[in-house]
């Protein structure tokens, strides 16, 4: 089983101020650089079998930080410790020599992660049957698009289960149904016990593989814990920078959330008093699989805004997202509006989703454009309020939400 422990890790590179500093310091001259720091004191382990994700915006250090854990860098300060074979697919194609062919890269590729002559022989078949790259397995590589580089590396990183597997941005690259075949692989690896080091840009895709996660900004550990809280801090931290990118602070609160139902109105959860609302109404409760079902939520708004939205998501106790959408991108037009006016937005669907407790995800921005994107992020909240969805009359189905077939036998 293997093991990662990163020990007060960091990494810096000289800068010349000046152009003839580096010759001058070659010369014996100190003193003629300045360390420029792009990972400080970062510590870590991850157990056998466990997953941790890594997620922070570009230039936070995450990809200094893998190249120096898979040894393609070295520290400046600080140790890793592996525990195991270690398979990396960090940077697209990264080894790969784009005038040699696919199979001869694939002999080169698997030479270097320690596999005989005999032992790639007899995975070559099964890696082009998981790569489907056809006739392109014999063509040079720099024929390739970006999407088939990605398909052979993770069919070769992937060929032996590794006991350690580190993964980059690079399955973000090529098809969906690709993507879901390299997720399928890597929860089976899980299951039979390989390490995870899992680094992304979706907090969603963490949430789904790892226990644990790591937010990085400016090089340094800015959250670590379970998951599901590190992606939410995430979340909010990309919030506060877009309302600092504004150059206005968001002065938005809110108030409890609640189950409004004949039976009266029940408090899930205490917020702040303020200007956002949020209740969930239903014909009686306890709500069942089946029931119609609405969130509505009121917002008093502050300050002048010309294209005000407001938006929801349903997300289930794993982190799965179930659906997210807004006014925007449901095409429903609001109205600017001035401070102290309110817009409310009710939201009504049928409550087909399976027996469980759901989290609600509520957001308001303004300036929607392009297909779903806003000039500034007014609220968000990741797990505004929980609800909880009881077994109804018609159970004969499993998974997250009743499509409701129609059925035609002949």
């Amino acid at each position: 089983m293997g093991y990662l422990r990163v020990k007060n890790l960091g990494k810096a590179y000289k800068r010349y101020p000046r152009k003839s500093g580096r010759a001058m310091e070659w010369l014996g001259m100190i003193g003629q650089h300045e360390l420029k720091w792009v990972l400080r004191d970062i510590s870590f382990e991850v157990a056998p079998g466990e997953a941790m994700g890594i997620i922070g915006v570009n230039g936070a250090g995450k990809s200094t930080l893998l190249k120096i854990i898979t040894g393609t860098t070295k520290p400046t300060t600080g140790s890793v410790e592996a525990g195991g074979r270690v398979s990396a697919l960090l940077e697209l194609g990264m080894g790969f020599h784009p005038d040699f062919t696919g199979r001869e890269n694939v002999y080169m590729a698997a030479q270097l992660r320690g596999m005989s002559s005999g032992e790639i022989g007899a995975k070559v078949p099964e890696i082009e049957d998981f790569a489907e790259i056809g006739d392109y397995i014999d063509q040079p590589v720099r024929t390739y698009s970006s999407g088939m580089q990605m398909r052979l590396a993770f069919s070769v990183a992937t060929a032996v289960r590794p006991e350690i597997l580190i993964v980059d941005e690079a399955l973000s690259v090529g098809d969906s149904f690709f993507q879901h075949k390299c997720m399928q692989r890597i929860r089976k690896f899980q299951e039979q016990g390989t390490t995870l080091l899992f680094v992304s840009h979706s907090p969603d895709a963490i949430r789904m593989l790892c226990q644990r996660g790591i937010m990085l900004a400016d090089g340094v550990v800015a959250k670590m814990g379970d998951a599901a809280s590190v992606m939410d801090y995430y979340r909010a931290s990309q919030v506060l920078r877009t309302d600092a990118s504004s150059g206005k602070q968001a002065m938005l609160t809110v108030t409890a959330p609640l189950i409004e139902s004949r039976e009266g109105k029940v408090v899930l959860a205490n917020k702040q008093a303020g200007a956002i609302s949020v209740d969930i109404i239903v014909d009686s409760t306890p709500i069942h699989s089946g029931d119609p079902i609405s969130i509505r939520i009121s917002m008093d708004f502050q300050d002048h805004y010309r294209d005000p939205h407001i938006g929801f998501g349903l997300r289930s106790k794993m982190g799965v997202m179930i659906y997210e959408a807004n006014t925007y991108t449901l095409k429903h037009k609001t109205r600017p509006v001035a401070p102290g006016e309110r817009i409310t937005v009710t939201f009504s669907f049928p409550c087909r989703l399976a027996p469980g407790t759901y989290e609600v995800m509520i957001g308001v921005a303004d300036g929607g454009y392009d297909r779903g994107s806003f000039e500034r992020a007014l609220f968000f909240d990741q797990s505004f309020m929980l609800f909880e969805v009881a077994a109804g009359d018609n159970d004969g189905w499993a998974g997250i939400y009743d499509l409701l077939p129609e059925i035609t036998i002949s």
